[in-house]
C-alpha cells in the first residue's frame, strides 16, 4: 500500500475511522487509535469559544461589577479606616468579578474573557478612590501604596483564576 498523501512512501498503516492508508509521517495519535489528518480534525472545546457576544457581554458585566464593586469597596474602607482591609475587601472584589463575569458568559473561559476580568478589578480601585467615598488625599507612604499594589495584584489574580 502507498500513503494517501506521500505516493513515495510504502506502509501497512490505515486510518481507524475511515480506513486510508497513511504513513507514519501524516498519523496523528489519538485515544481511538492512528488516525489520518482529515479524521482527527482537532478542535477547541466549546468552554474556550468565545464569539463576540460573549466578549462584548463580558465587557458590560465586567463594567458593571466594576462600578458597583468600586463603590462598595469605598464605602467600607472610608468608614472602617482599617490598614488591611483593603487586601481583603480586593480578594473579595476580584472573586465576585470573575463569578459574575464566567456567569454572564454561561461560564465559559478563555484569555480574553480572563483580561477582561483582570482590567475590571484596577477600574474598581479607582472606582473606590473617587470623591465622595474615597480620597486621592489618603496619607501618602510607601507602606500603604505596596498594601495598594499587593492588594490589587491579589485582586487580580482571583478574578483571572475564576476565568482561566
Amino acid at each position: 500500500m502507498r500513503c494517501a498523501a506521500h505516493p513515495e512512501v510504502e506502509t501497512n498503516l490505515r486510518c481507524s475511522k475511515c480506513g486510508q492508508a497513511i504513513c507514519p509521517q501524516c498519523l496523528v495519535q489519538t485515544p481511538v487509535g492512528a488516525r489520518c489528518p482529515d479524521c482527527a480534525q482537532l478542535y477547541r472545546l466549546p468552554t474556550f469559544q468565545a464569539s463576540t457576544k460573549y466578549i462584548l457581554r463580558a465587557m458590560g458585566s465586567g463594567l458593571g461589577m466594576a462600578l458597583v464593586g468600586g463603590i462598595v469597596w469605598g464605602v467600607i474602607i472610608s468608614s472602617l479606616d482599617l490598614f488591611y482591609l483593603n487586601l481583603i475587601l480586593a480578594v473579595g472584589v476580584g472573586y465576585v468579578i470573575g463569578e459574575v463575569v464566567s456567569l454572564s458568559v454561561n461560564r465559559k473561559r478563555g484569555t480574553r474573557l480572563a483580561i477582561i476580568a483582570g482590567l475590571a478589578l484596577p477600574l474598581s480601585y479607582l472606582v473606590s478612590i473617587m470623591p465622595p467615598w474615597g480620597s486621592f488625599l489618603n496619607p501618602f507612604s510607601l507602606t500603604y501604596l505596596i498594601l495598594d499594589l499587593v492588594s490589587i495584584a491579589a485582586g487580580i489574580f482571583v478574578a483571572v483564576s475564576r476565568l482561566r
